[in-house]
C-alpha cells in the first residue's frame, strides 16, 4: 500500500519551487494546486518548470478547478463557461504534469436529482471527449460534496464514473457532513475496481444541511481513515483544513506509527 499526503495549496508562482522543496523536506509527496477563483499559473514555460521540479522532488501534483462551475445550470452560457474553466485546468494540468483536475460538478437548483444527474452526465461525456481529442493528460475528477442541495452524493459520483469513464475525488469530510457518516466501507466497495484513489480529508463543521466549513483535522479521525484503507490500493490524500500542512504532516506521522 502506497499513501501520499499533501496540502491543498501551492501559493504564489514566484515561490512555488521553494514551497515544493519545503513539502519534500517535510516528507509530503502530494500537493493540490487550488485555482479557487481562477487559474493563476498562466504561462506554459512556468507551469512546466514547476512540474519538472515537483517530479524531481517526488511530489505528485493535482489541480482543484475554480468554484464557479455548474454543469447543471439553467443557463447554457454558464454551462459553457464552466466547461471552459475545467478545460483550461486540464490544459495547465497537462503542462504541469497533474494527475487529476478535481471540480464541483453543479447544483440541483429547481431540478429533480435524476434530471440533474442526466444533465451533468452529458457535459462530463463531452469533457471526456474533448480531453481525449486534445490529448490532455490529467483525469477529470468530480468530487463528492458536503451540502445536501449540491450534486455529489457517493451514489451520484459512483454512477457518473461508471457511465462516463471519468475519474473521481472522494472527500470524506464532505461525506460526513452530508450523510453524518464517513461511509468508508460503502465507498471502497463502490470503487473496488479502482487501484489509485484521490482523496480529500480534513476536519469539518456541519449542520442539518451539511457542510459549514473545514476545520483542523482531528488525530482520531486521521487514524480512523488510515485504518479503513484497503491494503491493496494506492492513495493520494489531500488535506484542506486551515492548517493543511500541519495536518498533512500529522497524517504522515500517524501512518508511520501504524506501520502502513
Amino acid at each position: 500500500m502506497k499513501i501520499k499526503f499533501g496540502p491543498s495549496g501551492l501559493g504564489s508562482v514566484n515561490t512555488a519551487v521553494e514551497t515544493l522543496k519545503k513539502y519534500h523536506e517535510l516528507g509530503l509527496e502530494a500537493c493540490e494546486i487550488a485555482f479557487t477563483y481562477g487559474p493563476y499559473i498562466k504561462e506554459e514555460v512556468v507551469a512546466r518548470k514547476i512540474g519538472e521540479e515537483a517530479k524531481k522532488l517526488g511530489v505528485s501534483l493535482s489541480i482543484h478547478a475554480p468554484y464557479f462551475i455548474n454543469l447543471n445550470s439553467a443557463e447554457k452560457e454558464k454551462i459553457e463557461s464552466s466547461k471552459k474553466r475545467i478545460l483550461k485546468c486540464l490544459e495547465i494540468g497537462t503542462w504541469i504534469g497533474a494527475t487529476h483536475v478535481v471540480f464541483h460538478a453543479g447544483f440541483y437548483g429547481d431540478m429533480k436529482r435524476e434530471e440533474s444527474y442526466e444533465n451533468i452526465k452529458i457535459q462530463v461525456l463531452e469533457l471526456e471527449r474533448i480531453r481525449k481529442e486534445k490529448g490532455y493528460t490529467p483525469k477529470i475528477a468530480p468530487e463528492t460534496m458536503g451540502k445536501i442541495n449540491v450534486f455529489g452524493s457517493l451514489e451520484e459520483i459512483g454512477k457518473l464514473v461508471k457511465e462516463t469513464g471519468c475519474s473521481f475525488c472522494v472527500d470524506f469530510a464532505h461525506m460526513l457532513a452530508r450523510e453524518k457518516d464517513y461511509r468508508f466501507k460503502e465507498t471502497f466497495e463502490k470503487f473496488k475496481e479502482c487501484d489509485n484513489f484521490h482523496i480529500h480529508f480534513s476536519g469539518i463543521e456541519y449542520g442539518e444541511k451539511g457542510e459549514k466549513k473545514h476545520i483542523q483535522t482531528n488525530e482520531k479521525d486521521i487514524r480512523l481513515l488510515l485504518e479503513n484503507l484497503p491494503k491493496d490500493k494506492s492513495y493520494t490524500i489531500i488535506n484542506e483544513s486551515p492548517m493543511q500542512v500541519r495536518d498533512s504532516s500529522l497524517s504522515l506521522k500517524i501512518k508511520k506509527e501504524l506501520n502502513l
